[in-house]
């Protein structure tokens, strides 16, 4: 599998949103596409590795009843419930040891798209040294796209890898012109 053409460095965070099982297909809240993506993100992650580059897997880790369920009055159905195999990774997806996991929307009460919303990983990432962080996994329309913008408005150089991306709705397009007002690098 061919990687994106991408030359990370160790100032480079490739960030992989929420490739859970819930969003791949036969999942709750599958997206159409989501297990044909863990080839080219397991080629950008090698690629990654190789150059020194933090990886990062950002996961929905929600509690049992949590509020953006629809019995609860939120819009989504029952997903990636902590320990469930609905909330593990793709099984195919490689992910080292030295990857990072960050878990969100893990209280009762609130709901998280991005990887950044109250996870502290935007204060790491600078502690760290991380200037620019590559961005791609589901979905293009919800998380993956609450966490371009927030890279953004945390002030990182940032990549969006749309063809390791897929969306809820077909119609997402209008996402590219979103990431582009922003400043992030949309590469297709």
């Amino acid at each position: 599998m061919m990687t994106m053409n991408v030359d990370y460095s160790p100032r480079d965070a490739l960030l992989v949103v929420d490739m859970q099982n819930d969003f791949c297909e036969g999942g709750a809240l599958a997206v159409q596409g989501g297990s044909g993506l863990v080839p080219g993100i397991n080629a950008e992650i090698e690629a990654a590795h190789a150059a020194g580059a933090m990886v990062i897997a950002s996961r929905d880790w929600h509690t049992v009843d949590h509020v953006s369920f629809e019995h609860r009055g939120g819009p989504w159905p029952v997903h990636c419930v902590q320990d469930t195999p609905g909330a593990a990774f793709h099984p195919d997806l490689a992910l080292g040891d030295d990857t990072i996991r960050v878990s969100k929307a893990t209280a009762f009460d609130a709901d998280a798209y991005s990887a950044f919303d109250g996870t502290g990983l935007g204060g790491y990432l600078k502690e760290k040294g991380i200037e620019r962080v590559i961005v791609c996994g589901l979905a293009l329309d919800v998380c993956v796209k609450a966490t371009i913008l927030a890279a953004r408005k945390e002030g990182f150089d940032t990549v969006f890898l749309e063809r390791l991306s897929a969306a809820v709705d077909p119609d997402a397009v209008k996402c590219r012109q979103e990431f582009t007002d922003a400043g992030a690098e949309v590469r297709s």
